[in-house]
């Protein structure tokens, strides 16, 4: 939606860019000043969605406060709940059974991939391209399939929790991962094929949105949007968590740092999740799949924080602890708010045309930025 608001005394104009209705994907508010089809400033007005989580979370137990996480970025919803483990198991040190770590590394990248398959169907869609939606779903929905088997949900799976995992993975998980990862070789070429080679997607892509290596470090960008700069920042390879130092994977770097390496990024790391389910499937340890903990969690006095790599980037988990069973103050660093900050400055002296983009390439999440 674009509605126009008015005019600058010296004659630029500011218009309106969404919201979208309150109910639909990605309810984002944009003042853009252009002066023409120039863009000079985009001003991001948040909060549409606001649910005040982390307030919410600091009258929850331990136990409860990761399935409100879920709710943020909800297309890394595993690992949200993830990090949120990670950081009560850190406080209470509690040692985490070998099984129940590969499981959450494969749903973590099972994750990342369905997550990265919803994004390239979008940005095609955005730019035009609708027949590329319906192939990164046909992939996504086999995701799905092996989540609600596993886990009851499709999207918000409250899966993981203090200790390892709420229930063990279904009789059917390893045939089905299989059968996706079969799926998901025989289609990929269609990817390049639909909209990586395509010479009218390259010309809107290449030398848009350009982020410098030293802007991204300034304004704290995290994740495949860095990673398109050249900056090393993958949290799995810098400060790896559960099983990642194990594996063999490549932490994807390009250099050109505009959009089209964006989502070059992101296309090859679908390819090392891959790679890192491959080596996972056929190698789950036998053993519990959840340490043994009390029913009433009461983290140590002190300041505890974790952080994993989620979709979008870092996500960052900080609580304050008073002894109690509940925080005290808790405080997410979620990789969307910080990214988002970064769209003026690439976006001024571009045409409004590239704003998507843009935009695109960033894979805004609202409930992740408006929390």
């Amino acid at each position: 939606m674009i509605e126009e608001i008015g005019t600058t005394p010296e004659g630029e104009l500011i218009i309106n860019v969404g919201p979208q209705h309150p109910s639909t994907h990605g309810v984002l508010h944009l003042v853009i000043t252009l002066s023409g089809e120039t863009i000079r400033k985009v001003e991001p007005h948040l909060g549409y969605i606001h649910r005040s989580i982390e307030k919410m979370c600091e009258s929850l137990t331990y136990r409860q406060f990761i399935y409100v996480t879920s709710r943020m970025d909800y297309l890394s919803a595993h690992i949200n709940n993830h990090a949120c483990a990670l950081v009560v198991e850190k406080g209470l040190q509690i040692e985490v059974p070998a099984r129940a770590q590969v499981i959450r590394v494969l749903m973590d990248e099972l994750t990342r991939v369905a997550s990265h398959e919803l994004w390239w169907g979008s940005m095609a869609m955005d730019l035009g391209a609708f027949t590329p939606f319906f192939h990164a779903f046909r992939e996504r929905e086999s995701i799905n399939e092996i989540m609600e088997e596993t886990c009851g949900a499709r999207l918000t799976m409250n899966y993981m929790v203090p200790g390892g995992v709420v229930q063990d993975i279904h009789p059917n998980f390893q045939k089905k991962v299989k059968a996706f990862l079969q799926l998901y070789k025989l289609k990929i070429h269609e990817y390049d094929e639909l909209v990586t080679g395509n010479i009218i997607f390259q010309n809107r892509m290449k030398g848009v949105g350009i982020i410098k290596p030293e802007d991204a470090l300034s304004y704290g960008v995290t994740g495949p949007a860095a990673r398109g700069s050249g900056l090393s920042c993958d949290v799995r390879k810098i400060y790896p968590y559960e099983i990642y130092d194990k594996l063999d994977f490549e932490e994807v770097l390009e250099t050109a740092g505009d959009s089209f390496a964006r989502y070059m990024v992101r296309i090859r790391e679908m390819q090392q999740s891959i790679r890192i389910i491959e080596q996972l499937i056929d190698n789950i340890p036998e053993g519990d799949f959840q340490a043994k903990t009390k029913a009433v969690l009461k983290l140590p006095k002190g300041d505890y924080y974790t952080r994993v790599e989620t979709a979008r980037g870092e996500l960052g988990v900080y609580i304050v602890s008073e002894g109690g069973t509940t925080p005290y103050r808790i405080k997410f660093r979620s990789p969307g708010f910080s990214n988002l900050s970064i769209l003026d400055h690439i976006a001024r002296g571009s045409k409004l045309g590239d704003l998507v983009a843009m935009m695109g390439t960033l894979d805004l999440v609202i409930p992740d930025i408006d929390r």
